[in-house]
């Protein structure tokens, strides 16, 4: 095998709040690493540090064995995996993004045509798990494609678990996650301004709630640390956070199962997104339940 072998180059579609950091995990352990984003200057950073940049996804799918992607909706997945269709030398194909479990199944069917493998894997754990390769990783797909990709994997996450054997599983896996995340940000928000209007400290209720039983992520990270000090800067856009929870919801539709509450929350997210500045962060869905309540949830 020489130096510049595709067998030895990982490529990696979408540099992110995400992505980017992953790339630097995947340099950081030492792999032969190319990069394709439609923004020159996020891959420039990459390219700096010894990836390989490539004009076009099609380009990676010629270069690379392995593609991993991270990217932003479903639309953007399946543009992406039609171009790595082409390729010369890609074998296997990682989705890393939250398309839901329709999407990945349908994207794992036209690859496998093309004779390209597919794990479906999303993750989960943030900006901040993202660049510390704390991630957990809810991979779905052949138990030996999985096995042969976890050092891989292990390099972004610290739990790399393989969830199912069909891809579209680790898609449920994380869209069901989001939801309950979702929905512990919302009722979380709708405690703290009825206790607020009552003329209870958000602050001091959040003391209550962490250490009895209502205590939630939420309550335990989001809100002191970015909601109270008003920072809303957890890393995750609130666009995505109602993607997401539409996209649990589509599946919930699609298998026939009734979730009344997940339905409620949604019409939250729903109604936060359309009112939402662009690139709002999903802590943000508080200053619309602020609205409703007529109060401000912080530490004045």
């Amino acid at each position: 095998m020489t130096e510049d072998s595709p067998a030895r180059v990982v490529g990696f579609v979408g540099l992110g709040a995400m992505g980017a950091h992953m790339v630097a995990r995947l340099l950081d352990a030492g792999h032969d690493v190319a990069v394709f984003d439609t923004r020159e200057e996020a891959m420039a950073p990459h390219v700096d540090r010894g990836a390989r940049a490539c004009a076009t996804a099609g380009a990676m799918a010629d270069l690379a064995t392995t593609v991993l992607v991270s990217l932003p909706t479903p639309d953007v997945v399946r543009a992406v995996a039609g171009e790595l269709a082409h390729g010369a030398a890609i074998e296997a194909f990682v989705d890393l993004s939250t398309t839901g479990p329709e999407v990945a199944a349908e994207v794992a069917a036209a690859l496998r045509e093309a004779g390209i493998a597919c794990l479906d894997a999303p993750v989960s754990g943030g900006v901040a798990g993202a660049q510390a390769g704390t991630l957990t990783i809810m991979a779905a797909g052949d138990e030996a494609l999985f096995q042969s990709l976890r050092p891989l994997l292990e390099a972004l996450g610290r739990n790399v678990v393989l969830v199912g054997a069909q891809p579209g599983q680790g898609q449920l896996a994380k869209v069901l996650n989001n939801l309950l995340s979702a929905s512990a940000i919302a009722i979380t928000g709708e405690a703290l301004a009825l206790g607020v209007h009552g003329g209870l400290s958000a602050r001091t209720l959040l003391d209550v709630f962490n250490s009895s039983s209502g205590r939630n992520t939420a309550s335990a990270d989001k809100f002191p640390r970015q909601v109270l000090p008003r920072t809303f800067a957890a890393g995750f856009r609130l666009e995505l956070m109602h993607k997401d929870v539409e996209l649990c919801l589509a599946e919930a539709r699609r298998q026939g199962v009734p979730m009344a509450l997940g339905g409620a929350v949604g019409e939250l997210w729903a109604r936060a997104a359309a009112g939402a500045a662009a690139g709002a962060d999903c802590t943000e869905i508080v200053r619309m339940l602020e609205d409703d309540a007529g109060v401000v949830v912080g530490d004045e």
